[in-house]
């Protein structure tokens, strides 16, 4: 994280921080203009950039980093959520997005960081299959059926839990895949493929036949019952400089809450974000939608605000995760996450 001083003139928001004392970072005068130091942050995103990742686009966009005095100069696509838990825990980055019960498994490896906000207030992961060959209702329906699983990552994790929950371990045969995972279910190698309902599903099923060609089975209805993906940062930058961490996490919840009150714009926003996301707003509308159809909100969010969480539910993450040996040594679940700041920006 860096800091760069600019005249509070040329920045109207930094300049409401001077004079109502809101910023942590002091300010300054020099030739009668006065200067406010501004905090300078880097996100490292899980994959490509999708439709739950658009808060960060959309805080730039509308101002709302501005007006807490942050200023994001990048937002890194990522190769999986082990890989952004490792890279803003050794302080490469100072903020990620990923995948919650991904990093319970990272702090229990001893990777130092903190869910800020549960986005998806349970898991968009669930399994895939034609409808016109294999109808998915329940766990059991993967009996005897060909399953393309990556050994690796977040949706390896999902998979040995779904497996574990319903006891269908070894009643299913798993083929060895990679991504993009829908290709191989699209050619008939596999039967069915792992899934995030706010990802893939939307081009899959584009490309399957449209409506009704996937037959989807949610993980949340059959016992996999933990949060989706999040936002966090290390534990060092929580230790060392807490004020920003509460700036940031404030900014990112209003955010959060103008992407779900304005979804398309929203998804013009992420589009126009680089020529690789181009064309893409139709795509991010539905992945969107999905998310707010299914796990942005919960009876929890009602009452507490977007991205609450609770200790009982990390910790049937976390007990989901050491049953069925995907952690060795459970950390303390109150270790793994910091409500405070989601507190704080209500």
């Amino acid at each position: 994280m860096k800091k760069r001083i600019l005249p509070a003139l040329a920045l109207a928001s930094a300049a409401a921080l001077i004079l109502t004392g809101c910023s942590s970072n002091g300010s300054s005068e020099g030739d009668g203009e006065a200067a406010v130091e501004l905090d300078h942050v880097t996100v490292q995103l899980d994959y490509v950039p999708r439709g739950n990742h658009a808060m960060f686009f959309v805080g730039q966009d509308q101002g709302f980093f501005e007006e807490e005095g942050i200023v994001v100069d990048d937002i890194i696509k990522g190769t999986g959520s082990p890989d952004a838990m490792r890279i803003v825990g050794t302080g490469k980055a100072d903020f990620g997005f990923g995948d919650l019960p991904t990093l319970a498994t990272a702090r229990s490896q001893g990777v130092e960081v903190t869910a800020l906000a549960a986005v998806n207030q349970s898991s968009p992961l669930g399994m895939c299959s034609l409808a016109e060959n294999h109808e998915l209702n329940t766990a059991e329906d993967l009996i005897g059926l060909n399953v393309g699983v990556h050994p690796a990552g977040s949706t390896y994790i999902f998979w040995q839990a779904l497996l574990a929950a319903n006891g269908i371990e070894g009643k299913v045969n798993e083929l060895t895949v990679t991504p993009p995972y829908e290709s191989y279910l699209l050619t008939g190698n596999v039967d069915a493929i792992i899934c995030y309902i706010d990802a893939e599903v939307p081009e899959l099923e584009a490309k399957a036949g449209g409506p009704g060609s996937l037959s989807i089975m949610l993980g949340s209805e059959n016992g996999y019952d933990v949060y989706g993906s999040g936002m966090f940062t290390s534990q060092a930058l929580i230790d060392d400089n807490p004020d920003l961490v509460e700036r940031f996490t404030r900014a990112y919840l209003k955010a959060f809450q103008w992407t779900i009150d304005n979804p398309e714009e929203a998804a013009t926003i992420l589009a126009a974000s680089s020529a690789e996301l181009a064309g893409k707003e139709s795509i991010f509308i539905e992945q969107l939608q999905a998310d707010i159809d299914f796990t942005f909100e919960s009876d929890a969010t009602a009452s507490e605000g977007l991205g609450t969480m609770h200790e009982d539910v990390w910790q049937n993450t976390i007990d989901v995760l050491a049953n069925q040996g995907v952690i060795e040594t459970a950390p303390e679940a109150s270790s793994v996450f910091d409500i405070s700041f989601q507190k704080a920006a209500q």
